[in-house]
């Protein structure tokens, strides 16, 4: 009985006797992303001529390889490429061939090999060399490739030095192979995305949302470049994802991941497939720490929520005002085109403690078209109610379980200043908003995360940060929780309700000459305001009025002095000249916080009320 070796040299052909076995009718895989066996391609662009009735199957590839140049320059019928993609198909270079898109996520594609309810005839793979028991490995291009090799009746494999072995499920025998083309040649990778500015601000929103010790997924993207260098902050990071990139190879070498603290596959990183440089490539080779295995498994949304704080991070091209979601393939990248996006969302949001959060650039590149719109209708890839978290450099806010109208005003915050008219005139018009809904101070306002902070009073965290117009039914709720004796100090006289017009002036805001400093507990988009610090500017004196309230439980902490403090901060960064308060004369707890602000205080007493000033420049 012949052993591997024997059967290795039998089976190890000509590249020309090897795609012989191609026969007109049938269906052929193509190895996926940077795994694709570029030679095997290469031959049979050159006579794919010959054949009628051939259909390409694969996951999208870069617009410079043989076999899409071919299918770009010829409409002959001959040659049709399936491609599976789960973006929305808008881009121009898709849109032309949008007609062979088959939408899918890549999680169900293997179980349709498997079944055969699309039966693969042959497929082209390339592999590493064999080891001593004839195992070559898939190496960076695992994810559906080894179902649809194991799946195929006839399987060419190119045989590539340069293939890294990788662990985890990632090995096919020398027997299951029908014909092996030996030829050595640099492995695909990805070019290095654009650098967008809004990308490093985004990241910054983004990373107050990521906790140590999560398990997190990264998309591909301008904006993941920006966060990697980001997460450097923080301590224990797992990792379960779809590509493996240099980003992720950078932050295993510094120790920010470490996968100490996963419940799932505890000190393995895990995913399906490489993308990166030959450096990563390098690091891929027999590293026992990194596991890849087929989509179905690392891509699965009931795997992905077995991972405890599980945060999925992904890249959309644009949303609406109902929270809809469309992605396309970025044109530096195709490889972007399939992805697990829809399953990492889906899983994240069944992790205990997890956060499926998206991340979009709020406006083109020369901020001539707006990323949110006001509907999506024919390109949803994620539906609204799917959608947790979203941040564009203009802010981030929770979508889940909120309102048509509070998730409108929520898209409109983090448009573009530029478009955010149209889009409130586009709400009302659509009926998510009334018609006498009115938000103009905030429509130019930018939010400023530099105020942001952390902090700790009798072990309770609190999020000292400044308002966001979707605070409004919160602060509501504050007002009505104080007890009268803390409402009458707040607005002068007794009051029972709060009606959404006079909140309004406190939630939204231009950050400018109105401010209001919330101190907020809980969880983020669903926190409760336990206090609130407001400055409103007179116009006529250059001074700004302030008002503070406290719930009960944070009275007397010295909650209100590090609110004053915030605001005097931002006041002076805005120009404003100094303080005034309007208070009763008795009300001795203003007298003191006003004086814990560090300037020089004037008193005045005016038809029984005492005015309080202080000027920034004493």
């Amino acid at each position: 009985m012949n052993n591997w070796r024997d059967t290795y040299k039998e089976k190890t052909v000509s590249l020309k006797k090897a795609l012989s076995l191609i026969k007109s009718g049938q269906r052929i895989f193509i190895g996926t992303g940077c795994g694709e066996p570029q030679h095997l391609l290469r031959g049979f662009a050159n006579i794919a001529h010959n054949y009628t009735d051939i259909e390409i199957v694969r996951t999208l590839s870069l617009e410079t390889v043989p076999l899409t140049l071919l299918a770009n320059k010829t409409q002959d019928a001959g040659l049709n490429i399936r491609s599976f993609y789960t973006g929305s198909a808008a881009s121009t270079i898709l849109a032309k061939n949008k007609r062979c898109i088959t939408p899918l996520n890549l999680s169900s594609i293997p179980m349709l090999f498997k079944s055969k309810k699309m039966h693969i005839n042959t497929a082209f793979i390339q592999v590493s060399p064999p080891d001593d028991s004839g195992h070559m490995s898939l190496g960076i291009s695992v994810d559906i490739t080894l179902i649809a090799a194991l799946s195929a009746d006839i399987v060419i494999a190119q045989v590539n030095p340069k293939m890294p072995k990788t662990l985890g499920e990632t090995a096919i025998h020398i027997n299951k192979i029908n014909a092996l083309v030996e030829y050595e040649e640099p492995l695909l990778n990805r070019g290095n995305p654009p650098k967008l500015k809004p990308a490093s601000i985004i990241a910054e929103h983004v990373i107050r949302l990521i906790d140590d010790g999560a398990t997190i997924q990264i998309g591909l993207g301008t904006i993941p470049e920006a966060l990697f260098i980001a997460l450097r902050d923080k301590n224990n990071l797992g990792l379960h994802t779809q590509y493996m990139t240099d980003e992720i190879m950078y932050l295993l070498a510094e120790g920010i991941i470490t996968n100490k603290q996963k419940n799932l596959h505890p000190r393995e990183t895990i995913a399906t497939s490489a993308i990166g440089s030959k450096h990563l490539y390098d690091f891929l080779n027999n590293n026992p720490e990194i596991k890849f295995y087929p989509a179905d498994y690392v891509c699965s949304p009931a795997i992905i929520a077995q991972n405890h704080k599980m945060t999925a991070l992904n890249v959309a091209t644009a949303m609406d005002l109902t929270g809809q979601v469309a992605a396309d393939a970025f044109p530096y990248n195709n490889f972007s085109g399939v992805n697990a996006m829809a399953d990492f969302l889906r899983g994240a949001s069944m992790s205990k403690q997890g956060k499926p959060i998206i991340m979009l650039t709020s406006a083109s590149k020369n901020e001539t078209k707006s990323r949110i719109v006001p509907l999506i209708d024919k390109s949803v890839i994620i539906p609204k109610q799917d959608v947790h978290y979203v941040a564009t450099e203009y802010g981030a806010v929770s979508l889940f379980g909120k309102s048509l109208k509070e998730r409108a005003i929520a898209m409109i915050s983090l448009a573009h200043p530029k478009f955010r008219e149209e889009l409130l005139y586009n709400a009302k018009k659509m009926g998510l908003l009334t018609e006498k809904y009115s938000a103009s101070k905030f429509i130019y306002g930018t939010y400023p995360l530099r105020l942001e902070e952390i902090i700790k009073i009798e072990n309770t965290e609190l999020t000292i940060r400044p308002s966001k117009p979707v605070d409004e039914r919160r602060i509501q709720e504050h007002f009505y929780s104080l007890n009268m004796e803390d409402v009458i100090s707040r607005f002068f006289h007794k009051k029972n309700s709060f009606v959404s017009d006079e909140i309004k002036d406190i939630s939204q805001i231009d950050y400018q000459n109105n401010l209001t400093i919330l101190a907020v507990i809980g969880e983020f988009g669903f926190g409760k305001v336990e206090a609130i610090g407001e400055y409103f500017l007179e116009k006529d004196t250059g001074f700004a009025e302030i008002a503070f309230s406290v719930s009960k439980n944070f009275q007397k902490k010295g909650l209100g002095k590090i609110l004053i403090k915030k605001l005097a901060y931002a006041a002076k960064m805005n120009n404003i000249e100094g303080f005034v308060a309007y208070t009763s004369p008795d009300n001795r707890g203003m007298i003191k916080l006003f004086n814990s602000v560090g300037y020089k205080t004037t008193k005045a007493i005016e038809d029984d009320m005492l005015i309080l000033k202080c000027k920034f420049a004493e």
